[in-house]
């Protein structure tokens, strides 16, 4: 890796974290560091689920519990076991928990004024305009891809969703039942491969590789959550069933695809995948492609 671009992150690191007031106690002058504020506003108004707010902030267990001890010895926070999973504890602000977030929105909105208002309207527009490419960038940065085992509840909750927007483009619908077979059991090693794309720990794609032997293999269940498209998410997950498959032997690697996948086909051919005749008979497929060579890339 370039260091310079390892040297420019520590400085924007340094720069961002001096600028927030990150490294002091009392963060926008409410007497509790970033990490206390920081949870207040991920907790909301609406409460949170205590695994998702671990997952959200990337905080280990331990942590997490001390923060929110802090708060609630406040008398901020209250937690309790949620009302439909008794697994599950929810934190919730009191009253004097959504009275404090309230001063935290307004001395939010007041630094964030005195950021820009040293700048001139060009200067604004060019920060502000930086900010929101560094957000999506750090945001893709944070997705993570790994095997998954395609029964799960993650990949199911996945596939389903995948299904009903196939249902929502495709003119005539869509039944997974007429199309060729990619049932979890085929989606298993040795037979194949399963990948989630999780995002703050929330599974936000998927894809699937089937191995048919003799050097073929098979794409399936390509799918980017509409809110996370444009994050890179798609090539990565093609990415890593192409080196999975290569390690598996595979030199020719199939799959096909719908008239109205407009952005499928654009990735597939980017990445040299060359149309090719009809090798199933998928009766939501327009476009059949394959990739060669790929042993050699391995």
């Amino acid at each position: 890796m370039d260091s310079r671009h390892l040297q420019q992150v520590r400085r924007f690191n340094r720069a961002v974290t001096r600028r927030i007031g990150a490294l002091a106690d009392d963060y926008l002058g409410c007497g509790r560091p970033l990490g206390e504020a920081r949870l207040l506003f991920e907790i909301g108004r609406e409460g949170a689920d205590v695994r998702d707010l671990r997952a959200r902030l990337a905080l280990d267990s331990g942590y997490l519990s001390r923060l929110l001890r802090s708060l609630e010895r406040q008398g901020l926070v209250s937690s309790r076991r949620a009302a439909d999973d008794g697994r599950v504890r929810r934190a919730v602000l009191t009253a004097k928990g959504r009275s404090e977030l309230d001063a935290l929105e307004r001395r939010s909105q007041d630094a964030a004024a005195a950021l820009l208002a040293p700048l001139g309207e060009r200067q604004r527009e060019r920060l502000v305009a930086a900010m929101g490419e560094v957000e999506r960038l750090m945001r893709a940065a944070a997705v993570t891809i790994e095997p998954a085992d395609p029964d799960s509840a993650d990949a199911r909750a996945c596939i389903e969703t995948y299904f009903r927007e196939l249902d929502e483009r495709f003119e005539g619908g869509f039944d997974p039942a007429r199309g060729p077979s990619a049932e979890p059991e085929e989606l298993v090693p040795p037979a194949g491969l399963f990948l989630i794309a999780r995002l703050d720990g929330r599974p936000v794609g998927c894809g699937a590789l089937k191995l048919r032997g003799k050097g073929m293999g098979e794409i399936k269940r390509m799918w980017v959550e509409p809110a996370s498209r444009g994050l890179g998410i798609a090539q990565r997950l093609l990415d890593a069933l192409e080196r999975h498959a290569a390690e598996a032997g595979v030199n020719v690697l199939r799959l096909d695809t719908h008239r109205a996948l407009d952005e499928a086909r654009s990735l597939y051919v980017r990445n040299g995948y060359a149309e090719t005749a009809p090798y199933n008979a998928n009766p939501y497929a327009h476009h059949w492609f394959e990739k060669r060579g790929l042993r050699r890339r391995s």
